[in-house]
């Protein structure tokens, strides 16, 4: 692996040599890695997570030694560099009409995609599902039973390679129309209520105590998040700008599943 590593690194750095085969073979080897779920580009470790930079690398570098072809499903046609994911069944994953999934992505025994979109680089956990219309965007790390709801877009970051993916941990409750994007982290059963918008720079405000505490970039485990807004001034005077809102917390009492629901329901917020 380590090989691997260093002579994909090379090539980042110079590629000149992209045209070689055996430089082609190793980056399709990366790939192919991905997306068997055997690498990822980020994993938890301790209370973080670890970002290899290397592999999104790969990925990039997948894009220009791969020629444009024409992909046929059925009566549907794509012109592409990227071949779509096939044999779901022997993965043990449900995969509904007209859910895409692109070679190079993770997709788990025991996950099941509503019709929905997953890009390069993503993994997606056991126990998931993507619902209707929902986007996971490239290199996105999206954790075990969570509930991407219908229209929810998870952003890609692919590039720079150094930069964190967008991750969703386990046994988060997504609501629809949020969007998540710019390497922003959902921790744990954490449950965002609907039309959420997080990107680095949004205000994530816990008004749960006597003082507002803010956060960016991350979501605490277990909150209960809805859209919100506060006034920032400008110098043609004042305005409400977006942010979000920690209502409360998700309670130890309630089941993981059912409070997936429950959770916004108790503070009386639409899922």
């Amino acid at each position: 692996m380590d090989d691997l590593r260093i002579l994909i690194n090379k090539l980042w750095e110079d590629r000149s040599h992209l045209s070689s085969p055996g430089s082609q073979e190793a980056i399709r080897e990366v790939v192919d890695m991905v997306d068997k779920g055997k690498l990822r580009v980020a994993e938890p470790s301790g209370d973080g997570w670890v970002v290899h930079d290397w592999v999104k690398k790969a990925i990039v570098l997948f894009f220009p030694i791969s020629g444009m072809e024409t992909i046929e499903v059925g009566p549907f046609e794509f012109y592409d560099k990227i071949p779509l994911k096939k044999n779901y069944a022997a993965q043990g994953v449900r995969v509904v009409p007209h859910a895409l999934a692109r070679y190079g992505s993770f997709i788990e025994a025991g996950a099941i995609l509503m019709p929905s979109y997953v890009n390069i680089g993503a993994w997606i956990g056991s126990g998931t599902m993507v619902d209707t219309w929902a986007t996971v965007g490239s290199c996105a790390q999206i954790g075990r039973n969570v509930h991407l709801s219908g229209g929810v877009g998870i952003g890609g970051v692919l590039e720079p390679p150094q930069a964190s993916p967008t991750i969703i941990e386990d046994n988060c409750f997504i609501g629809s129309r949020c969007i998540v994007v710019e390497g922003v982290r959902v921790k744990k059963e954490a449950v965002l209520g609907a039309n959420v918008v997080l990107t680095q720079s949004t205000h994530i405000i816990d008004v749960t105590g006597p003082q507002p505490v803010t956060y960016k970039g991350e979501v605490p485990e277990r909150s209960v998040v809805i859209p919100g807004s506060y006034t920032k001034k400008f110098p043609a005077g004042e305005y409400n700008v977006n942010c979000a809102l920690i209502i409360g917390q998700r309670k130890e009492s309630t089941d993981t599943k059912v409070s997936l629901n429950d959770a916004l329901r108790d503070y009386n917020v639409a899922v």
